[in-house]
């Protein structure tokens, strides 16, 4: 029995010897110290088959970035109106262009933890009132100048002007001051504690921009941190990068060259990955998941996230004004049947709040808002109304937003409310539809935290809030809870807080939060990424221009 323990523990060691040899020579390998065959000899001398030595050869070197090659991404957004200033981003296009050629004080890794960017470390003092932040030393802008705290001042309050336009303006409204402490310090004031502020100067319309004299001399200036340098741009149509070669992050923008391309149209999108034409494209439509899981080149990357996919009714606009017709509306809606036949299944029903079980303070006790024609047609009957009710729409909004739209229609007829399809371009939709017409589509990426949410498309101080509800008793009531909120210390009081910010917004607000939809994309598989792969926005973080390399 004692020899067969040993005659085991032996077996065992060498196990355990042979995988740390495999691991150092897996190592040099992906350093360059050894090549391709020196690696397969060693594999097999080690006791490994020919075909297992030769699979681990190439994964090895399918996980190692390398420098090189064109990327050509085919983007399901971008406008004609779209411009270079972070400020005014409204869509994925711009988002993809924002990090591939900036950066931030913080971002969400790829692995949905945040940490510092163009900061080094942040630190709150004063119950979150107070947050330093130190910068990181001896990056460049792609004109040359070194980035300082003054460029940093001047970006924030470039977005915090009274005069902006800049959809960070309602997140930065809390700042009282900024001010530098030497070169590479910066201090923020708050008018109250915020636990979430390192998040929130992650978002990516606070891209740092270079000052002159203390201000941002053009806003639209192609000129960032970033991995990449802007060569040309048709907004739109496409823009064409080159990787900047003093970019600061050590491992990250492996590319020559990028470029992205407005590929709006689902078909042309599927064509374009299909054909070679582009080796990534993001939206791809679920009902075309099989068929292009079935070509010999292409992988299916899916992740799952906060995106969600809304019809926002602005409150001050009839009849959206009225809230038995809003109520009318949020009851008759088959939710679950809208993720059964646009999502095919990738996403759950929503419940019109921005809000879902991933989320800190989720809200489990509200009210479900599923289809009931009875109490759809009892509210629309309250609200008065009659005749037709326009709900404008494009699939610029969301892949698949006309056949929601009518799905809508079909299931608002049931209790008796006529719904009208008003089909509007794809181009410039979400500069002339979205945030002005009364009914619209729309997605959002989501935000990893609720008062970040809340900021960005629902408090009244937002350029975003896309529904309006801004004024009354129980917006009021809303607004003042997520202030409150944003500095609560308090575990149980904050959660509480949150709860009923929720319960308003659902009850009384204008948003009408239909599915939780997963991010689906396509690539060719000479593509290469890290194991993990972030699910905060679409396409990697908006960092697959960054992160990714061809194998």
């Amino acid at each position: 029995r004692n020899a067969k323990i040993k005659k085991n523990t032996g077996i065992q060691r060498r196990g355990i010897m042979k995988d740390e040899y495999l691991k150092k020579q897996a190592r040099w390998l992906s350093e360059g110290q050894i090549d391709r065959r020196q690696f397969i000899k060693a594999a097999i001398a080690a006791g490994l088959a020919v075909p297992s030595a030769l699979t681990l050869a190439t994964d090895v070197l399918a996980a190692t970035p390398k420098k090189g090659g064109k990327f050509r991404m085919g983007s399901s957004y971008g406008s004609t109106t779209d411009a270079l200033d972070a400020g005014t981003s409204e869509n994925g296009m711009s988002q993809n262009i924002i990090y591939a050629r900036g950066n931030h004080l913080t971002e969400v890794n790829n692995d949905g933890v945040l940490i510092p960017e163009l900061s080094t470390g942040y630190e709150p003092s004063n119950g979150a009132k107070t947050w330093m932040f130190d910068l990181r030393q001896g990056v460049e802008f792609h004109n040359g100048k070194t980035m300082t705290a003054d460029d940093v001042i001047a970006t924030f309050n470039y977005h915090r002007d009274e005069n902006s336009k800049s959809a960070a303006k309602g997140l930065l409204s809390a700042i009282k001051e900024i001010k530098k402490d030497g070169d590479n310090r910066i201090i923020f004031e708050l008018d109250g504690g915020n636990a979430d502020f390192p998040y929130i100067v992650s978002d990516y319309h606070i891209m740092i921009m270079p000052s002159v004299d203390g201000k941002i001399d053009d806003a639209n200036s192609p000129v960032g941190t970033g991995g990449y340098i802007v060569e040309s741009y048709e907004p739109g149509v496409r823009i064409l990068m080159k990787r900047n070669p003093n970019y600061f992050k050590e491992g990250r923008a492996h590319f020559d060259e990028v470029e992205m391309i407005t590929l709006s149209d689902t078909t042309a999108r599927q064509n374009a990955i299909m054909n070679g034409d582009v080796d990534f494209i993001d939206n791809v439509d679920p009902k075309t998941v099989a068929l292009l899981g079935r070509v010999p080149i292409l992988d299916i990357l899916k992740t799952t996230g906060t995106q969600h996919f809304t019809f926002p009714m602005r409150v001050n606009a009839a009849p959206f004004d009225n809230y038995d017709l809003r109520m009318a509306l949020k009851y008759a809606i088959k939710r679950q049947e809208l993720v059964d036949k646009i999502l095919l299944g990738n996403g759950e029903a929503g419940n019109d709040v921005p809000v879902n079980a991933s989320m800190p303070y989720f809200n489990t006790e509200l009210p479900v808002h599923e289809f009931d024609a009875e109490k759809a047609a009892e509210h629309y009957k309250k609200s008065g109304h009659s005749g037709a009710i326009q709900l404008s729409v494009s699939d610029a909004a969301f892949p698949g937003a006309v056949d929601a739209a009518q799905l809508i229609a079909a299931s608002a007829k049931e209790a008796g409310i006529e719904i009208e399809l008003v089909r509007e371009p794809s181009d410039g939709y979400w500069s002339n539809v979205w945030n002005k017409k009364p009914w619209c589509a729309c997605y959002w990426g989501g935000r990893p935290t609720q008062d970040w949410m809340y900021s960005a498309a629902y408090t009244s101080d937002t350029e975003w809030n896309d529904t309006a509800w801004k004024d009354g008793e129980s917006a009021d009531k809303f607004n003042s809870l997520v202030l409150a909120a944003r500095s609560e210390t308090d575990e149980a009081m904050r959660k509480e807080q949150y709860w009923e910010a929720q319960r308003l917004l659902q009850d009384d607000g204008g948003a009408i939060v239909s599915m939780w939809a997963s991010f689906i994309h396509a690539h060719n598989k000479t593509l290469a990424h890290d194991e993990n792969v972030a699910a905060n926005w679409l396409s990697d973080g908006a960092k697959v221009s960054e992160r990714w390399w061809f194998a």
